[in-house]
């Protein structure tokens, strides 16, 4: 049974959700930049998705490319260097897009920061009104505002849009009590709160973005995005995964 034909057969825990990767989740094995198997992958599974019935949106990071936090503590001025990581997401949005309609689906980048040459200004009505018709919209440019996280931008682009879940694709599996790439004894979280996430410092997202996903009710699931058929079994609601919510 394909990837697709097992989704399409399980009920759906969620319709319309929100997925935030990280830019890094896109470099593969690399140092630098984007492996274009990997987008293709995640590509995959994002259309497989669509095309079980699932209204998706992305925000993908930009720090396989360029970090504004990290140019800041080396000396650039914070404000111009978060717009440079913000030019970063699209450049990391542009390449999803192209995979996903590789790929033969249909796939909208909306930009924070208007750049009507290659992408189309954000608007909240017309990103709506893509997802209503089955397109794959991508939210570009986080917030369009500097010293705020594309965590923020993913939490807020959620709310707006009226998303189910925000689904978090990280590097591991969940929330763990420490990293568990440095810490074997590290154990994971089926469930958390948001409170206990603030309380302990989890740093799951940043706090903005988790105090917005609670005043809206919008739970947080957090899943590896290596794991193949990770994302159909989040929707489904199954798989291996941390749920975040009241």
């Amino acid at each position: 049974m394909s990837l697709a034909e097992r989704s399409d057969t399980a009920p759906r825990a969620y319709k319309r959700v929100l997925l935030k990767i990280s830019g890094e989740a896109l470099m593969g094995e690399g140092q630098y930049g984007i492996d274009t198997n990997v987008c293709g992958r995640i590509a995959q599974e994002v259309l497989d998705a669509a095309k079980n019935g699932a209204e998706i949106c992305l925000v993908i990071g930009g720090g396989n490319i360029f970090r504004g936090v990290q140019g800041a503590a080396k000396g650039m001025e914070r404000a111009s260097a978060d717009y440079m990581g913000m030019l970063a997401t699209v450049m990391n949005a542009l390449a999803m897009q192209n995979a996903i309609e590789g790929l033969g689906g249909e796939a909208r980048v909306l930009s924070a920061i208007p750049m009507v040459t290659v992408c189309e200004p954000y608007i909240r009505r017309r990103a709506l009104r893509h997802m209503e018709k089955g397109r794959i919209v991508i939210f570009a440019a986080g917030t369009g505002n500097p010293f705020f996280t594309t965590d923020t931008a993913a939490a807020l682009r959620a709310a707006e849009m009226g998303c189910d879940a925000l689904l978090k694709g990280t590097q591991v599996d969940g929330v763990y009590t420490a990293d568990p790439k440095k810490d074997p004894a590290a154990t994971r979280y089926d469930t958390l709160s948001y409170h206990e996430v603030l309380a302990r410092d989890l740093k799951v997202m940043d706090a903005s973005a988790i105090s917005l996903m609670r005043d809206n009710g919008i739970p947080i699931v957090v899943f590896s995005i290596h794991k193949r058929g990770g994302l159909a079994d989040v929707l489904a609601g199954r798989g291996v995964c941390t749920t975040i919510t009241d």
